[in-house]
């Protein structure tokens, strides 16, 4: 690896204290480049619950307002910031990296554009599918969706987290190249078995019990209802079930699960930002259920493989690319009926999970650090290739 860059831009809509992939994703660049190289700025809404002094990269926000019906995020426009906007114009980056294409990407786009530098993109969320909830008529729909085509065209490289999902953008319209630029994970590590038969005491397993787990939005999207039908099937098996995190649908979920009668087997934790209490459930659970067909990559894939559980998602999703069915995970079909069926069978036999879950921290899991270095490579390759283009 090269140390040559400096003065990175990384660019996002979401950022901690949101506790999103994405926002996670840019986190863990923003400290290892640091460590790396130096010279990283995050470029982000402003958001009032944050306290970034403990950083040793700069953070810089601008005017934000809450997103309807989607707390705790926000969103804003980096142009209505006259003082923000002065303070990221003044800086000379080498290089920015957008990780949406809605504001925060706008003013990368903005400042690659002036600075005449090159810019990343990369593609994380199935975005037609968030408007689709929102944006009555296909035709302005298209519209949106035209236009986010067009960000990713306006950059220099394009990445997307694994290579399924290359066809998402590609469906879209989008007819550029596009590189595939793995997800890390900050979890990595060596686990004692205590360590793990300590996790189970401290969350109140009993012997015996199947302990399933999810971590994320509590958003319909994410294919949760499929999740408490079949939790409702498996009513007899001896199971307990963790669902951590927060949305707009965690008060239907709670009903649904009370309409199926395991409210004594299901808890509902709520936002955890605590990253060892996280790892606790993460090394306390048997199987993660990630039955979700909207994401692109599941960040909390690599995080449960990383403390040895392996994952359920269904064989239709862009995310399930990562696995390989009865070796790093498991795979079924979109129905309560498959999805029964398979927890059934795993409760039946735990020393397949054990394995699968062995084989998946093997082969899913890379450490944010080497990610990293991995960008930085990249980047600056592309300053390389670009700087007759792009001349600083």
């Amino acid at each position: 690896m090269t140390n040559k860059l400096r003065n990175i831009g990384l660019f996002n809509d979401s950022f901690p204290p949101v506790m999103d992939g994405v926002a996670m994703c840019v986190e863990n660049y923003a400290h290892w480049m640091q460590e790396s190289v130096g010279g990283v700025t995050v470029i982000t809404p402003e958001n009032q619950d944050a306290d970034y002094s403990d950083k040793k990269y700069e953070v810089l926000s601008y005017l934000s307002v809450a997103v309807p019906f989607r707390p705790p995020y926000v969103t804003g426009i980096s142009d209505l910031d006259p003082a923000f906007k002065a303070k990221l114009m003044r800086r000379q980056f080498r290089i920015v990296h957008a990780h949406c294409p809605f504001t925060s990407g706008w003013a990368a786009q903005n400042v690659a554009k002036r600075q005449r530098i090159p810019m990343v993109a990369t593609f994380h969320s199935k975005y037609r599918d968030d408007f689709a909830r929102v944006i009555p008529g296909e035709l302005l729909l298209d519209a949106v969706v035209k236009g986010i085509v067009n960000f990713y065209e306006s950059a220099d490289e394009v990445w997307v987290p694994q290579e399924s999902v290359k066809d998402v953008l590609y469906s879209y319209g989008y007819k550029g190249n596009i590189e595939v630029m793995q997800n890390g994970c900050d979890l990595v590590g060596e686990y004692s078995p205590e360590y793990f038969a300590e996790s189970r005491r401290k969350l109140g397993v009993a012997d015996g019990e199947l302990v399933l787990l999810y971590v994320g939005q509590h958003i319909w999207e994410k294919n949760l209802r499929l999740t408490i039908e079949a939790l409702g099937r498996i009513n007899d098996l001896p199971f307990k079930m963790f669902f951590i995190g927060t949305g707009y649908a965690a008060d239907e979920m709670r009903k649904l699960v009370e309409e199926k009668g395991i409210q004594d087997k299901v808890r509902f934790v709520g936002r955890l930002t605590d990253r060892a209490r996280l790892t606790q459930y993460y090394a306390a659970a048997d199987l993660f259920l990630f039955p979700s067909l909207y994401d692109t990559d599941g960040l909390v894939v690599r995080e449960a493989a990383a403390l040895h559980t392996p994952s359920i998602m269904l064989r239709e999703a862009s995310a399930s690319g990562m696995l390989k069915d009865g070796e790093s995970g498991f795979l079924i079909g979109n129905s309560a009926e498959d999805f029964e069926a398979a927890l059934r069978s795993l409760n039946a036999d735990r020393g397949r999970l054990e394995a699968v879950g062995l084989q998946a921290s093997a082969s899913i899991v890379r450490s944010w650090k080497d990610i990293a270095e991995e960008a930085i490579d990249r980047y600056n390759s592309l300053i390389n290739r670009t700087k007759m283009i792009h001349p600083l």
